[in-house]
């Protein structure tokens, strides 16, 4: 968030932090932003933080006026982010903070699962710093509240736009300064005197227009069903016949999903607009089409892999996972919903059938999914659990089930139970395959090399996709070999 002064960024800090303590302590639910601010401090003769200041014409600009009181609230707001992050910087430390501030803006490329929601940033507040020379695929919008233009515009601009993949293909600019005018100077200096033509190569489609596309989309994917006999409704996609079938429902509605991805990005929708994209996909449509979708892209990338996709469909599927995730789904997120359920204190009243359509239809969870429905579908939902005691279960349920999958395996191989859970642990631990356990394992019954590669190659036939599973969504080194 661009502020027009150190001021205004501290005010910005202020209302920020007032608002979500109300919000918290009125919604048990509500889950609060992650929230820093960063700006230099006065110089007081460093010589560091006068160097970084020659680039920073506001901030040593304000720093000249009242700089006590710009220094007592930047204290203030480290002091936060030390209690927040568990971190202990100081001001007479600036450049550290700033470095850590930089750090954890850029810690997003991890997933929640590898590193928690609650180390990384989620609105950072400026006033010159990091509008210039600061690059992460990850910051997705800039909010203006900064008069700016020329150079300077398009800088703090591009901030957001480096392109992440087909759940971020553009940046969003939300100026609050009504600077169309200084926005056109800037394109027509920097790409030449045809305006429209530079229109084309900085700005995305409007709205309506990105509607228009998806209704078209999705009316593809309509005549697609029909041509097969079949009514465009999320049930009857599991009656598509064969992988090329299957193939090309993935591809068209893998156009309607990224279209819906892209509307869900802007934030001027009428509510014209929001009526017109619910009439052409219902919400509930949408879920049931998306845990569709990822059920048909899981089956032909299994088969993809093993380079058993109908041979007579030449193209190679890009299933595009990142299409059907969502920052906000993820375990965490649904083992709190599970608690509330368990407890009465779900205020919205979600069913274990809705809880079920959120998790079947976002690929975050998609290795772990059968497991927690099985999980939720065996649960006593007045049993009053804790959200620990969920957890707890969970993984109690997850250890149980693999140990009987292992037993049956084991006994299909015949090999030790104990020997082989072993073995499988030490995998899922550590995320890597040695091969040379894989022998060990098989020592006790005393094989021909021949038939002893043969086993092995049998036995790991069993265990890559129970291992792939296990391991939810990490890479486990080594196992390709076997994939």
């Amino acid at each position: 968030m661009a502020t027009g002064s150190i001021n205004n960024a501290i005010e910005y800090y202020k209302l920020f932090k007032e608002i979500q303590e109300r919000r918290k302590a009125d919604n048990e639910n509500f889950q609060p932003l992650n929230i820093a601010c960063v700006f230099s401090p006065p110089p007081e003769n460093d010589k560091d933080v006068q160097q970084i200041q020659e680039d920073l014409p506001t901030e040593k600009s304000d720093n000249q006026h009242n700089p006590e009181e710009k220094k007592k609230a930047l204290k203030t707001i480290i002091e936060d982010y030390n209690a927040q992050y568990g971190t202990n910087h100081r001001i007479q430390e600036f450049d550290l903070y700033y470095q850590d501030v930089q750090k954890r803006i850029k810690d997003h490329k991890y997933t929640n699962a590898d590193y928690a929601h609650k180390n990384k940033i989620d609105v950072i507040i400026v006033v010159d710093m990091l509008l210039t020379g600061f690059d992460s695929k990850y910051l997705n919008t800039v909010y203006v509240d900064k008069n700016l233009k020329y150079h300077g515009l398009i800088q703090a601009f591009s901030r957001t736009n480096r392109v992440l993949n087909e759940s971020k293909p553009y940046g969003n600019i939300l100026d609050f300064r009504n600077q169309t005018l200084e926005v056109d100077k800037a394109m027509v200096r920097f790409s030449g005197e045809n305006i429209d033509r530079a229109k084309e190569i900085w700005e995305v489609d409007a709205a309506p227009v990105v509607i228009e596309k998806y209704e078209k989309a999705f009316s593809e994917l309509e005549n697609f069903m029909h041509t097969k006999g079949l009514t465009c409704v999320p049930a009857d996609v599991s009656n598509l016949k064969g992988d090329i079938a299957r193939g090309e429902f993935i591809n068209l509605f893998k156009e309607v999903q990224r279209l819906r991805t892209q509307l869900d990005q802007y934030t001027d929708l009428t509510a014209e607009n929001a009526g017109d994209i619910e009439k052409i996909l219902p919400l509930t449509h949408l879920q049931g089409f998306k845990s569709m979708y990822l059920d048909v892209a899981k089956d032909l990338k299994a088969k993809q892999d093993k380079g058993k996709y109908d041979e007579n469909n030449s193209n190679q599927l890009d299933f595009e996972f990142v299409l059907f995730a969502s920052a906000f789904i993820d375990y965490d997120y649904i083992m709190g919903l599970i608690a509330k359920l368990t407890t009465g204190k779900q205020k919205q009243n979600m069913s274990r059938e809705q809880i079920i359509s959120l998790i079947s239809s976002s690929a975050n969870l998609m290795d772990e999914r059968d497991d927690i429905v099985e999980y939720l579908n065996n649960l006593d939902l007045k049993s009053g659990k804790s959200e620990k005691e969920i957890r707890d279960g969970y993984q109690v349920f997850k250890a149980e089930k693999l140990e009987k999958e292992l037993a049956g395996i084991a006994h299909e191989h015949g090999l030790s139970d104990a020997a082989l859970q072993t073995f499988v642990d030490e995998i899922l631990v550590r995320k890597v395959f040695d091969g040379e356990q894989l022998s060990v394992l098989f020592e006790p019954l005393a094989l021909g090399w021949k038939v002893r590669a043969q086993k092995e190659l049998d036995l790991m036939n069993n265990l890559v996709p129970l291992l792939k599973q296990r391991a939810a969504g990490r890479d486990i080194s080594g196992l390709k070999a076997y994939e």
